[in-house]
């Protein structure tokens, strides 16, 4: 088993991914942590006897003016779960509701939300069995947190519901009693709105995007120098010298990596090898060859260089809000204060996910374009049409796999539009300006998804084109190894056959980050 320690501000992206990636790593909580969630706990309990304190002897939103009397307080909580577990369609990734249930964990143990040392042992414990509740896809505006996502956590947690245990959609209860954990929970005053209140699943969800996203720019710098060996480029286009001028961190890290990528290329030219070639003309020379390569190949540090820095701002966003407290009211207990405000607003999550989703909208039509360069002779006036290695005209070559490169990028544009812009007042108008931020993050997620397989398309067109060109000897190490690593999966096309489930397993290798 391996062991990550949690006390509320130290959960990092990689933790949260390795964790979801490793059926054997265990969610252990600091000591220290459950310490000041006791002592916040008893706090609580001292205060609610004498004091007006939202969401503990109050209604909720527009209601907030409606005092519970003392012996309705736990009945309270629990109809604030039911009352918001009403999502609708289909369960979005168990993934994506682990790794909120993760984050969620991790912000209570702040001890800032007044829950019980209890209730955090009992969100340890399904973490640890993964036990996944079912979370439908509508639901939440991402304003005072994801209400009716996390309420589908909660649920489950009282004992409710259905999860995902064992990949099998099982109700609660049958699953609690396999695994001996007690079948039900009685929330305590606040706890119900402490589980709900925050933006845990929109994070958890940008969590994992975020790797996925850097597995993709790999993916991507590592196809623009395959395609730069392949059109013998010249080696000016990633120099330093070039870059320095114009010192945009991204641009510089990917020109950078371009030239790491190919410093043992042979195939590479060098400006002065075209100097030679030419010599004083009485009249106008047409010269064989291009002295500069289109855009799509000329400037991938220009192109990518800002994905990559959204990528990085994207990160930075997410590992803070990780570590944030995001409910209401918050609890100050060395001031003795209840701090009413809007920590549970989405705005930060959504707006960062919806860049990177316009960033990779981009880095999809990059890898699109040059798809079409390598497979379309009018373009690159040397290979045969659509990378056709035996019979063009009765053999068709990656023509089909075109369209999809085509529609697949054609629907990330549509989706390219910022999604946190999409506000709907809602709750009588008392959440007047909403987020939308965890139907962001899944909009993105589809990018993300669609970007994988039009850059696994053109990973497979550049393997086709380095068969044309029978140069294998002269690659560098890095687009040789990208060369034999896809054959693993994806044999040349030389007869016509269906591809669908080989476009699948190079998506896989590169979501490996391989």
């Amino acid at each position: 088993m391996t062991t990550i320690f949690l006390n509320g501000t130290n959960l990092t992206i990689t933790d949260l991914n390795n964790f979801l990636n490793n059926p054997d790593y265990v969610i252990e909580i600091d000591p220290k942590a459950k310490q000041e969630v006791s002592l916040t706990k008893q706090f609580i309990d001292q205060q609610a006897g004498g004091k007006i304190i939202y969401g503990i002897n109050t209604g909720f939103g527009p209601m907030a003016s409606h005092v519970i009397s003392d012996h309705q307080q736990l009945d309270l909580q629990r109809n604030l779960i039911r009352s918001h577990a009403v999502g609708a369609g289909d369960p979005i990734k168990s993934s994506y509701v682990l790794a909120a249930m993760i984050v969620r964990l991790n912000t209570l143990l702040q001890g800032h939300s007044g829950v019980s040392v209890e209730l955090i042992e009992r969100l340890q414990t399904f973490i640890n069995h993964r036990i996944t509740p079912i979370i439908p896809e509508h639901g939440a505006v991402g304003t005072s947190g994801d209400l009716v996502q996390l309420a589908h956590i909660a649920l489950a947690i009282i004992g409710e519901g259905e999860v995902i245990f064992d990949n099998k959609r099982q109700p609660t209860q049958e699953v609690l009693a396999a695994l001996a954990i007690p079948p039900t929970y009685e929330l305590q005053p606040k706890e119900g709105l402490a589980l709900i209140n925050g933006t845990s699943v929109m994070t958890g969800i940008a969590a994992t995007l975020c790797i996925d996203a850097k597995h993709l720019l790999d993916a991507a710098v590592g196809n623009g120098a395959f395609s730069l060996e392949l059109v013998h480029a010249y080696d000016d286009g990633i120099s330093e010298q070039l870059h320095n001028l114009r010192p945009h961190a991204g641009q510089k890290e990917v020109a950078r990596s371009l030239r790491d990528l190919l410093k043992d290329s042979k195939l590479l030219r060098s400006r002065s090898s075209l100097h030679e070639t030419v010599k004083a003309q009485d009249d106008v020379l047409e010269l064989p060859q291009a002295i500069q390569e289109v855009y799509s190949l000329r400037c991938i540090p220009q192109i990518l260089g800002p994905i990559q820095e959204t990528i990085t701002k994207t990160i930075n966003t997410v590992e803070i809000e990780l570590n944030a407290v995001t409910d209401n009211p918050i609890i100050d207990r060395e001031l003795g204060e209840f701090l009413h405000g809007g920590n549970f607003h989405g705005d930060y999550i959504a707006s960062a996910v919806d860049q990177l989703k316009a960033a990779l909208v981009k880095l999809t039509m990059l890898s699109e374009r040059r798809v079409n360069f390598f497979l379309n002779k009018n373009v690159n006036k040397f290979f045969p049409p659509f990378l056709n290695l035996k019979k063009p005209g009765l053999t068709l070559g990656l023509q089909g796999m075109q369209f999809v490169a085509t529609s697949t990028t054609a629907q990330s544009q549509s989706l390219a539009y910022p999604h946190h812009l999409h506000s709907i007042p809602t709750n009588g108008d008392n959440q007047d300006v909403v987020s939308m931020g965890t139907d962001a993050a899944l909009l993105t997620a589809k990018v993300i998804e669609n970007a994988f397989i039009v850059v696994a398309i053109e990973r497979i067109s550049l393997a086709q084109a380095a068969d044309f060109t029978k140069e294998n000897d002269l690659l560098s190490q890095a687009s040789l190894n990208a060369y034999r690593q896809l054959r693993t999966v994806f044999p040349a096309v030389i007869e016509d056959r269906a591809f669908s489930p080989e476009i699948g397993a190079v998506v896989s290798l590169l979501k490996q980050g391989s």
